[in-house]
C-alpha cells in the first residue's frame, strides 16, 4: 500500500504529522509512504506549486493524505503560481470529482455551535460537493467594460456527464449509508441560473433511473438551504450540490458543529486500486498562517481525513473506525484544542489520540 503525503504549508505540516502518528500506532503491513512538496514551499523550492514529481508521485500512489496550502507572501504571485493552484491542479490532473464532507456534531461539543445545543445534535449530514467543473475551473478573465472600467468575468457551467456522475456519487452514498437518511437534497440556483437548471434536470433525470418512488430527491435553492441548515438541520441526510455552492455550504456546516478544525474530506475519482477507490483527503481548515508554528492548530479533521482514507482507499473499515472513536473519546474528555475552548497544543492533541487508540481494539 502506498500513500502520498504533501503536508504543504501553514499549519499543513503540524497536523499531518499527528494523523501519521496515528498512522504509525496502527501499524499496517505493507505500507510505504512517500513524502512531496506543495504548495508556497514548492514554489520555493521548485519554481511551481505543483511539480511534476509530486504530480506523478500522486500517481503512482494508492491514496494522497493531504495538509493544507496558502501563504500570504505568494498573493501577489501569477496566479498560475500561488500554492492554491497545487490543490485545484492536483482534483484535475488525477480527475478527483466527488468532494464528500460529513459534517457532525459530536456529544459534548453542543453547546460550542451557535445553533444551541438541542439543533446542534441533530446536525448530521454528508455534503457532496462536485470538484471539478463550475467557476473555478471555468474561463476567467480581467477586460475593460463600454465604460472603461476593469471588470473580472468567470464562467460557471456544467456538462450531463460532469452532473450524471457526481449524481451518482451521491445515490451511492444514500443507498449504502446507514447514518444518512434516504432522502437527497440538491441544491442549485435553478431560478437564476441556466447551469443550475440543466444540474436540476440532469438529476432528476438520475433519481428516476436509480430510484421508482419519488420523492426522496428534494431540489432546494442554496439560498434556502443555508438557512434550512441553520433553522432545521435534523432535514438533511445526505447534500449533492456544484462546486462553488458546496465549498460555501460546507464552512457554513464547520460553523454549525462547533469548528472548521473538525471536518475531513475525501476527494474521490473513477480509478480503482488494489484495495479500493483511489483519493485525496485533506482537513478542509487552509493552512491558518496565522497560528503556524505555535501549536495551536487542530489536528482532529487530518486525522480524521486519515479515517476515511483508511475506509475509502485501503478498505481498511476496522481500522477506520478506530481511528474515527479515538477521536470520539477525546473529545468526550474534554481535549480541547484552542478552537474549542481549550489549550491542549496541536500534540498534546495528538498524544491523547494516540492514548486512546491503544485502549480501542
Amino acid at each position: 500500500m502506498k500513500i502520498a503525503v504533501f503536508a504543504g504549508d501553514g499549519i499543513g505540516p503540524e497536523v499531518t504529522a499527528q494523523a501519521l502518528r496515528v498512522l504509525d500506532v496502527l501499524a499496517l503491513p505493507d505500507l510505504t509512504l512517500f513524502e512531496g512538496d506543495v504548495g508556497a514551499i514548492a514554489y520555493r523550492r521548485h519554481g511551481h506549486p505543483l511539480p511534476q514529481e509530486t504530480i506523478d508521485m500522486a500517481k503512482a500512489s494508492d491514496a494522497v493524505l493531504f495538509g493544507a496550502v496558502g501563504d500570504p507572501s505568494c498573493d501577489d504571485l501569477p496566479r498560475a503560481h500561488r500554492p492554491e493552484q497545487a490543490i485545484l491542479g492536483l482534483r484535475k490532473e488525477l480527475d478527483l470529482f466527488a468532494n464528500l464532507r460529513p459534517a457532525r456534531t459530536f456529544d459534548g461539543l453542543e453547546h460550542l455551535s451557535p445553533l444551541g445545543a438541542e439543533r446542534a445534535l441533530q446536525f448530521d449530514m454528508m455534503i457532496v460537493r462536485e470538484l471539478t467543473g463550475d467557476v473555478y475551473f471555468g474561463e476567467k478573465g480581467e477586460r475593460k467594460n463600454a465604460a472603461g472600467e476593469r471588470e473580472g468575468w468567470d464562467m460557471m457551467s456544467y456538462s450531463e456527464s460532469e452532473i450524471r456522475r457526481i449524481a451518482n456519487i451521491a445515490f451511492d452514498i444514500a443507498d449504502q449509508s446507514q447514518s444518512y437518511s434516504a432522502c437527497i437534497d440538491s441544491v442549485d440556483k435553478a431560478n437564476v441560473l441556466e447551469t443550475s437548471r440543466v444540474w436540476r434536470e440532469v438529476v432528476t433525470e438520475v433519481a428516476k433511473e436509480r430510484w421508482s418512488e419519488m420523492p426522496p430527491l428534494r431540489h432546494m435553492y442554496v439560498d434556502n438551504a443555508a438557512m434550512q441548515m441553520v433553522t432545521n438541520p435534523n432535514q438533511f441526510g445526505v447534500i449533492l450540490t456544484g462546486n462553488l455552492f458546496g465549498d460555501i455550504l460546507s464552512d457554513l456546516a464547520s460553523a454549525c458543529v462547533g469548528s472548521i478544525g473538525l471536518l475531513a474530506s475525501a476527494s474521490l475519482g473513477e480509478r480503482q486500486t488494489e484495495y479500493g477507490t483511489f483519493g485525496l483527503y485533506e482537513p478542509i481548515h487552509g493552512s491558518a498562517p496565522d497560528i503556524a508554528g505555535q501549536g495551536k492548530a487542530n489536528p482532529v479533521a487530518a486525522v480524521l481525513s486519515l479515517a476515511m482514507l483508511l475506509r475509502h482507499s485501503l478498505g481498511r473499515e476496522a481500522e477506520a473506525v478506530r481511528v474515527e472513536h479515538a477521536v470520539e473519546g477525546i473529545l468526550a474528555d474534554g481535549v480541547f484544542g484552542g478552537d474549542l475552548g481549550g489549550s491542549a497544543s496541536t500534540e498534546e492533541i495528538g498524544d491523547a489520540i494516540v492514548r486512546k487508540l491503544l485502549t480501542i481494539s
